[in-house]
């Protein structure tokens, strides 16, 4: 088939993945959708657009993006396509896009099978997002790409239909790097916060109060704003799961060990995290953080009495 340039596979319709291909459709590309539960496809097919059985029939398509939870649900999601590729190499230039939140170290690894699937013509380019469910769904994601300066430049207006801020870090895996960034400063700024909404509460203060004053000093921060009112509400509906919070903070920590750097937030945000997922909260929202730390609170109470 004859493509223009202006088609686009898109695997993974979830919370993230279903806004984020709409604003696709909205901006005038052809997207061709894979998800795994058929309820997310229906509806998107009712705006516009196309839908595939299987995602090897993908394969002639210039990009195709993941929006998965993992590298593992990436690779398996992905086995057919590879094996297609193999058999019969796709049109040089195609570009696989994985703008999950996954392993540096691990994407470069699926870059090179890739390549070696592909004879050479496909090139993986890591490109995860920071900006939640309410992001998504505006195209205000802000966008952390791993690629050669000449694939993020022909990416980049897929890339401005999904975000406002867009920025090459460097090679494949630098976009990953950079989220764990992110998900260092988010992970840990939403404990302290859910550290202090306890105390303050036990204490005897009002945590919105609290932290309506907080916003105004040098304590403010968009974590607090978006976060916080959830905090102070105890509101855990999911707007990303908090499980996934522990699978990053675990990606800083490989990163870290690579390159003998310190990482002592991390660290502790790691088995903070890990208590969460424990005490079986990890498919709420982040903000759950804040019962993992009153449960541990109670726990304390209770053994000192």
């Amino acid at each position: 088939m004859e493509r223009d340039g202006r088609d686009v596979g898109f695997v993974g319709l979830g919370l993230m993945g279903a806004p984020m291909a709409a604003n696709l459709l909205n901006a005038g590309w052809a997207v061709t959708a894979w998800n795994r539960s058929p309820g997310a496809l229906d509806r998107f097919a009712g705006l516009g657009g196309g839908r595939v059985a299987g995602v090897e029939e993908l394969r002639d398509i210039p990009v195709i993006i993941f929006m998965l939870p993992d590298l593992s649900y990436i690779e398996d999601a992905a086995a057919g396509l590879l094996t297609a590729w193999t058999a019969k190499p796709p049109a040089a230039g195609t570009a696989v896009v994985v703008m999950s939140s996954v392993s540096p170290a691990a994407v470069q690894e699926f870059g090179a099978a890739v390549d070696r699937a592909s004879g050479g013509n496909a090139v993986v380019v890591d490109a995860p997002v920071s900006g939640g469910t309410q992001g998504a769904a505006d195209g205000t994601l802000a966008i952390m790409a791993g690629a050669s300066e000449g694939d993020f430049k022909r990416l980049q207006p897929l890339f401005a239909a999904m975000g406002s801020t867009v920025r090459r870090l460097g090679p494949l895996g630098a976009g990953s790097l950079a989220k764990a960034c992110n998900q260092l400063i988010v992970g840990t700024t939403t404990a302290a916060l859910a550290e202090a909404a306890e105390l303050a509460e036990r204490s005897g203060l009002d945590v919105a109060a609290l932290y309506e004053v907080l916003a105004g000093g040098l304590a403010g921060s968009r974590v607090l704003d978006n976060v916080g009112p959830r905090l102070a509400a105890r509101n855990y509906e999911p707007t990303g799961p908090a499980k996934f919070m522990h699978k990053d903070l675990s990606f800083v920590l490989e990163s870290a060990a690579a390159v003998r750097s310190a990482v002592p937030m991390a660290a502790a945000g790691v088995e903070l995290y890990a208590e969460l997922l424990r005490q079986g909260l990890g498919d709420r929202d982040l903000a759950v953080v804040r019962q993992t730390i009153s449960n541990l609170s109670d726990n304390t109470a209770a053994k000192t009495n």
